[in-house]
């Protein structure tokens, strides 16, 4: 197995720097080395990082900085919903451009979940229900969508897709999007049909989307292995408070959560998924020690059906 950091924090002292909001230039010699001593093999990069660079030459010549290190951009990171009027469109534009930088790059994939920003945040932001995860409600969900969504979206995913047919292009599940779980992926995969989309099947969004998952975990990570071409991995528990409807979540190392990554890396390798473990790192605390941590636990269970 090779495994990616989807990196969601960005320390090593002296730097310590905002995660969403990089430039190339934060990628010094000592983090990609540290990244590379740690274990991965690749790197998620988000659009706005190659965004910055601006030609195929300069965003070309990170990628061999990177490579240099030992490392690759595996994935580039450019979400965001498609079928809000308001960022939709420029949302559209990213994913265009961001498979074009792939090419420059060397990425096998573009990632994105399908989410926009809260509508409704309350005040304060996140204390009413559907503004953000943890309620009986989540803004743009499954339960909500018609299909004239799903038939959208693979309108433009499979535009992508034909322009692009050397890279994979993936779908994140995802909470207050309308691929937030297993049949709503399957469904828009079906709709799709191309042989270079497939899903992210990131559990761990199935677990924060509501107060109560509405999915078994195991179950979803078995109808969602067949069609997977990129995963996210992270983990944490549920803190639930029925009085108020309301689940708030501590984020974990993978092997210390309410997920059990061992039936999931089983479900993957029976499926005979071949893409990058990108594990989705901690966004509090020491991210080596948490983030190694995740990485040991999962390189020894994929050991099992690799030997």
């Amino acid at each position: 197995m090779r495994f990616c950091y989807a990196h969601r924090r960005f320390t090593l002292y002296p730097n310590s720097i905002d995660s969403w909001d990089l430039h190339p230039d934060d990628y010094t010699p000592e983090f990609l080395d540290k990244a590379r001593a740690t274990g991965f093999d690749a790197l998620e990069c988000g659009y706005e990082v190659l965004a910055k660079l601006g030609d195929a030459k300069s965003i070309s010549e990170f990628g061999e900085r990177v490579r240099s290190h030992g490392l690759k951009v595996g994935a580039i990171r450019a979400g965001g919903t498609l079928t809000e009027a308001r960022h939709g469109p420029q949302n559209r534009e990213k994913l265009m451009r961001a498979a074009e930088y792939a090419g420059h790059i060397g990425a096998e994939v573009v990632n994105g979940a399908l989410s926009a920003p809260a509508r409704y945040p309350g005040h304060p932001p996140g204390s009413i229900p559907g503004s953000v995860s943890g309620w009986p409600k989540s803004q743009d969900a499954s339960k909500d969508a018609e299909t004239w969504v799903y038939d959208e979206l693979a309108s433009v995913f499979q535009g992508v897709c034909d322009a692009n047919s050397e890279i994979d292009v993936t779908v994140e599940v995802h909470q207050n999007s309308p691929v937030d779980n297993s049949w709503s992926a399957v469904y828009l995969n079906d709709q799709i049909d191309r042989e270079n989309f497939g899903i992210n099947p990131d559990i761990g969004n199935i677990v924060w989307t509501y107060d109560v998952p509405e999915e078994d975990y195991d179950a979803a990570i078995d109808a969602l292995a067949p069609i997977s071409k990129y995963w996210h991995c992270k983990n944490m528990h549920r803190v639930y408070h029925p009085e108020n409807q309301r689940t708030v979540f501590v984020r974990v190392p993978l092997q210390d959560g309410e997920i059990d990554y061992r039936y999931a890396i089983s479900a993957m390798a029976n499926a005979g998924y071949s893409g990058y473990m990108a594990i989705e790192g901690t966004q509090l605390g020491d991210q080596w020690h948490k983030d190694g941590g995740s990485l040991e636990y999962a390189r020894a269970i994929w050991a099992e059906f690799e030997d």
